[in-house]
């Protein structure tokens, strides 16, 4: 009985860890001209802006910076190197992310 309780728990593990993520690839990174008007600040310092909108982080710099993005489970969606000015991403799936741009890092919510 016991080893039947343990190859359960083994199989579901297999399962979680190695399972369909319910996070869509994101496209990749385009340079946009205009922010859309309902993108909220998220996170700010002199250098680097983080807002989102509606499925999509917006990034807002004025050098090079590099920004990588995560799902609130750890797994990485984007490592880019952004250029100055203005880029988004737009995210397949609704949820918390981890943004890490420069030295920002924050929580953004889809």
């Amino acid at each position: 009985m016991k080893l039947r309780a343990l190859i359960s728990v083994l199989v579901a593990m297999a399962i979680l860890a190695g399972g369909v993520s319910t996070y869509a690839a994101p496209r990749g990174w385009e340079a946009v001209k205009t922010e859309r008007p309902d993108a909220k600040q998220v996170a700010k310092d002199n250098e680097i802006e983080i807002k989102a909108a509606r499925g999509i982080i917006i990034v807002n710099s004025n050098h090079p910076v590099q920004v990588k993005v995560f799902t609130i489970l750890g797994q990485l969606l984007s490592n880019e190197t952004l250029p100055a000015g203005t880029s988004q991403l737009q995210v397949g799936a609704h949820g918390i992310y981890l943004v890490k741009a420069g030295d920002i890092t924050c929580k953004v919510a889809l």
